[in-house]
């Protein structure tokens, strides 16, 4: 009988739990949980003796996976997937892979949420401006990407997307105005809404240079990670433009300068909020389930993220 552990530091939902047994229990799979730990000890322990890890925001190190001895399949229930150590899983003979588009509309919604905020001045009682008509860029156009399009249209904004791996023509396809740089899309658009992943060629990408391209009162959103903006670079450019606007749902290092020096002007959400809805938990836990399953049952790797 394979056994899954869900290690959460930050639980599913009760409904999510209940849904992931569900799916375990059909395959005749035995399930355990590891919630709210505060030390790292406690998550070594429960890995020795587990064939599948569940985990959100969890770290998966090389020192995990060294205690993980019968591990076969960590799923980061999410989209992201930058807090497993890829190589150490590769190297351990352990397939990693992530839940693309579980969180997508609680994401994009969230976006709006932000822009709405941000627009109007945070509430403050002065007045702001609308959405309709403004010109958004879409930095990739993945999963999340093509539900910000969808609702923007909604609000009657003119959509444009740069993906340097989706074909200009799958954008055009969906209604969103291609173009052919970040470069472009930073200087043609009136807000910039971020959805690419930490890597070693998007850390620090959003910087002085880029989001300067930005026309008076610009906006940038980000709600992927915090490692792809330069912070140092953006303080830096806030400091000389005072139209700049910068909202956040990844607090940055730097979020108590951001405050101090730009009070109106800079938001970022307590913690990420991105997936942080009772559908998006709940659809993300199952799908990691059901990849689980299919993994050990029959070996599909369709969401393997480290081939």
């Amino acid at each position: 009988m394979a056994k899954v552990l869900i290690a959460t530091e930050k639980p599913f939902s009760a409904i999510a739990v209940d849904g992931i047994k569900e799916v375990t229990d059909a395959a005749g799979f035995e399930l355990v949980k590891l919630e709210k730990y505060t030390d790292k000890a406690e998550l070594l322990s429960a890995v020795a003796d587990v064939d599948a890890l569940i985990v959100r925001s969890d770290k998966v190190d090389a020192e995990v996976l060294d205690a993980a001895k019968q591990l076969k399949i960590v799923v980061r229930a999410g989209a992201g997937f930058d807090n497993v150590d890829l190589a150490a899983a590769t190297s351990h003979g352990v397939v990693v892979m992530n839940t693309p588009g579980q969180n997508a509309n609680s994401v994009a919604e969230l976006v709006f949420g932000l822009l709405v905020f941000g627009v109007r001045n945070f509430f403050n009682g002065t007045s702001g401006t609308e959405l309709m008509g403004k010109k958004l860029g879409i930095l990739a156009f993945g999963n999340v990407g093509r539900n910000v399009a969808r609702v923007a249209k909604g609000f009657g904004m003119e959509v444009f997307a740069y993906d340097a791996f989706c074909p200009a023509e799958a954008i055009e396809a969906a209604g969103v105005k291609a173009v052919g740089s970040q470069d472009e899309l930073f200087s043609i658009c009136d807000i910039v809404s971020l959805h690419i992943p930490a890597t070693p060629e998007t850390r620090q990408s959003i910087n002085y240079d880029l989001v300067g391209k930005m026309k008076k009162g610009g906006i940038l959103v980000n709600t992927a990670r915090k490692e792809v903006i330069d912070e140092s670079g953006l303080i830096r450019l806030m400091e000389e433009r005072s139209d700049i606007k910068y909202l956040s749902d990844i607090k940055p290092d730097a979020d108590a300068e951001f405050a101090e020096k730009f009070p109106g002007r800079y938001f970022a959400t307590p913690k990420k909020m991105g997936a942080q809805t009772a559908e998006a938990n709940v659809n993300a836990g199952i799908a990691a389930a059901r990849q689980i399953v299919g993994y050990i049952n029959e070996g599909c790797t369709k969401f393997q993220v480290n081939k």
